[in-house]
């Protein structure tokens, strides 16, 4: 097997995903552009790789994500056509938040739609990232002055799987402090060692990590999302079986959210640790600094808690780019006492170890198609709060999300109030389903399949 790698964009969740594939799996080859202007790696990537990608024989698969005009390079390497070719989705252009509507450039939804027209296989990471992709097509199109072509989303839709971005989680147990340490050892508070779990349940730890991903024998809620069961290798094959699997198996909580074999303990009333209840809140923000995450939600929110008096500390992580918004300059100067971290964080490490001390990480995205961020920084212990829409309920129960500004605000009050209360809650997210692990035999299965001539 020899399978063609192909990353226009290569950086944050491309990177991860094409060098966890490189590493994994046998015989790659990768070839990447840097991750720089997007818009013209849309728009030329195909022909660069035309001269970059050597003639070969052996290629069976290629492997690319949805940056690149697959339909332009198929076109200029007609030697590349018979491999199967897989095109991975981390966001869709027909939903990507613009800040005009007349900014959208036609071109990029519709290169997409070409690269999925031709692709054999079209993976998304999300199931909202692919409905809103395909429920978006028709409208899309009549954008088109005339002759508009029919069908395509229900053509596409065939080819299209849900295949979770997949993580590596590090253990991160030595960078806990002792109030998280103490909970996954179940000793906080009065709830009882059954239902917290045994130390080795601890989600952070190796010995939990390796629970938490192992094959589940028989279908529950965790493989609803990816965890192999015994008619599913990984993650359902058709979205459609991806629904009734998320209806059927995941009952709800009382606040309405979805139940995980994660779930331990509520906020307890009580608290002895006095240095917990000291300590002032720790809200981070771990997202690229662009508008489409919406900082000035965050930084706004934080602001007006200030103003009321409530004490917290915060860290504003994240990537920064040409252009800066400006509500971070002013917000850094206005909060200057409770700033913790305040920029990109070059060192893993350092970054897993401010998401460890952290208490709240909070989303304040208009645009989301999975979250890795989230997802990292709730291994680490954080409670998440996220807004009620995108793919943050496909995600995360009901409790961890909130509909209004007003009630993000009014959470965050809460919290800063008794942060003892929220140091003391076992989040209730199976970030297990998500791990590599857990997702590597449907990756090795769609990247060794027979070539397209085969099919």
């Amino acid at each position: 097997m020899s399978i063609l790698l192909v990353e226009p964009f290569y950086g944050g969740s491309h990177k991860q995903l094409v060098d966890l594939l490189q590493e994994e799996l046998a015989d790659c080859v990768l070839h990447t552009l840097p991750a720089k202007k997007w818009h013209w790696r849309a728009r030329t990537a195909a022909v660069h790789f035309m001269q970059a990608i050597p003639a070969s024989t052996a290629y069976r698969v290629i492997f690319s994500s949805s940056v690149l005009n697959l339909a332009e390079l198929i076109a200029l390497r007609p030697d590349l056509a018979p491999l199967r070719k897989v095109l991975y989705f981390h966001e869709n252009q027909l939903v990507y938040p613009v800040r005009k509507c007349q900014e959208r450039d036609f071109q990029f939804g519709y290169n997409q739609i070409l690269s999925c027209l031709v692709a054999d296989v079209v993976l998304f990471n999300s199931s909202f990232n692919m409905e809103s992709f395909l429920s978006s097509i028709p409208t899309f199109l009549k954008l088109m002055p005339d002759h508009r072509p029919a069908g395509l989303d229900a053509l596409i839709r065939r080819k299209c799987r849900i295949y979770y971005f997949p993580l590596r989680f590090p253990d991160v147990s030595r960078l806990l402090p002792e109030h998280k340490r103490a909970r996954c050892a179940g000793v906080v508070g009065p709830v009882g060692p059954q239902e917290l779990g045994p130390p080795g349940d601890c989600p952070h730890s190796a010995e939990g990590l390796a629970q938490n991903t192992m094959p589940r024998a028989s279908p529950g809620p965790d493989s609803e999302h990816g965890a192999p069961s015994p008619q599913h290798t990984g993650v359902p094959q058709s979205p459609e079986e991806n629904y009734q699997r998320r209806e059927s198996v995941a009952p709800p909580t009382e606040g309405g959210g979805k139940q995980s074999n994660t779930s331990h303990c509520q906020v307890e009333e009580e608290c002895d640790d006095t240095a917990s209840q000291q300590r002032p809140l720790h809200i981070v923000w771990p997202h690229r600094w662009e508008h489409d995450k919406d900082p000035e939600l965050f930084l706004t929110t934080l602001l007006k808690l200030k103003e009321e008096g409530l004490s917290f500390q915060v860290s504003v992580l994240g990537e920064t780019f040409t252009e800066v918004p400006d509500v971070f300059s002013g917000a850094r100067e206005e909060l200057a006492a409770r700033v913790l971290h305040w920029g990109f964080l070059s060192s893993r490490e350092q970054y897993l170890e401010v998401l460890c001390q952290a208490d709240v990480v909070v989303s304040t995205a208009r645009h989301e198609f999975f979250g890795v961020a989230m997802l990292e920084a709730v291994h680490c212990g954080c409670y998440p709060l996220c807004p009620k829409a995108l793919v943050y309920p496909e995600i995360f129960p009901a409790e961890y999300l909130y509909s209004t500004p007003e009630q993000l605000r009014k959470r965050l009050r809460d919290f800063c109030r008794r942060p003892d209360r929220l140091r003391r809650h076992r989040v209730k997210v199976d970030t297990g389903q998500f791990s590599w692990s857990s997702l590597r035999s449907s990756f090795i299965s769609v990247l060794s399949a027979s070539t397209s001539k085969d099919q």
